[in-house]
């Protein structure tokens, strides 16, 4: 007689099938392999426009600018590492840089997922659950968008010659904004995300002392990588002051954003492109502007790779720090 009361295996998830593959050490090479070749192949394609941008600039303005989009990405791991200790994954910085620069290669692969697996099986390497480590990096990501939006509804509404010129009413919805990142609301997407995904749930909750860590740290790569743009617009002749700060900072999160939301192309490239020159048009000219755009997607492909290869290679040169 068959026992219809006993438990059937739950068939697995498309996730989970994925990380099964992954799991061999030739395809995770190769995948690391993919994904920085996409990377390369995406400042290779340019590079006509790479060099003609790099002309106009002053050397001096460019490494500055490097030095801010390192900093954008260290800032990055930071506010994750902060998600990640409060849901019960507490990495020390070496090996929290390697889960996540090295995971956010896989960005650059078509798809929107490949991050996330990548830094899965990363963090499974370090004792961490392949689901937990899934886990914090969409409540960081839902922190760090948050932040985002709420940098663009402090910044663009109402600003002279921007497509939010008219919005200035805009603002207002800022507080509304923050609910977004509340420990219960983050709490609640986790458990929703992992159902949606056929995975097992995860029994820690955060608190709010990591999600005001994690939200702090988010602006901190918000303000660097806005820092990133006006540097460079101030090498094509933009005249520096708060007006500039101000589209700067808000330009570069609304064309995150904007990207984030197109999941299917890699690194929301061209989108951000396209919404980070219309909120520079009020204060740069055609030329200047396709400069700042190219160099900014350049320059933040560069640190991607750069701090990934980074963290990897410390990781390999000392032991693990948890």
């Amino acid at each position: 007689m068959t026992d219809t009361g006993a438990a059937r295996p739950r068939p697995a998830s498309g996730m989970s099938k994925v990380l099964s593959v992954l799991r061999s050490p030739w395809a995770r090479r190769g995948f690391v392999a993919a994904a920085v070749l996409a990377a390369v192949v995406a400042v290779v394609l340019e590079r006509e426009s790479v060099g003609q941008a790099l002309t106009q600039a002053s050397w001096s303005f460019v490494a500055l600018a490097v030095v801010l989009s390192l900093l954008n990405v260290f800032f990055a791991t930071l506010s994750w590492r902060a998600v990640s200790a409060g849901l019960g994954a507490p990495l020390g910085v070496r090996d929290a840089s390697v889960v996540y620069l090295v995971g956010q290669v896989g960005k650059y692969l078509p798809g929107g997922v490949w991050n996330l697996v990548a830094s899965a099986e990363l963090g499974s390497d370090r004792g961490i659950e392949r689901r937990r480590t899934v886990g914090t990096l969409l409540v960081a990501v839902l922190v760090s968008a948050t932040m985002g939006g709420l940098l663009v509804l402090l910044t663009l509404p109402g600003a002279p010659g921007t497509p939010l010129e008219e919005w200035g009413w805009m603002r207002w919805l800022a507080p509304l904004l923050v609910v977004a990142v509340l420990p219960v609301v983050l709490n609640r997407v986790l458990v929703t995300l992992l159902r949606v995904t056929r995975q097992a749930p995860v029994h820690d909750r955060i608190g709010a002392g990591a999600v005001v860590e994690s939200a702090l740290w988010a602006l901190a790569s918000w303000a660097a990588i806005g820092l990133q743009v006006l540097v460079l617009a101030v090498a094509v002749g933009a005249e520096p002051g708060m007006p500039l700060l101000r589209l700067s900072v808000g330009g570069y999160a609304l064309a995150w954003v904007v990207g984030f939301v197109l999941v299917f192309l890699p690194a929301g490239v061209g989108a951000r492109e396209a919404m980070l020159a219309l909120a520079m048009a009020p204060v740069l000219g055609t030329g200047g502007i396709l400069v700042v755009v190219l160099l900014s997607r350049v320059l933040l492909t560069v640190a991607d790779l750069a701090s990934a290869g980074l963290a990897l290679a410390v990781s390999r040169a000392l032991p693990p720090d948890r």
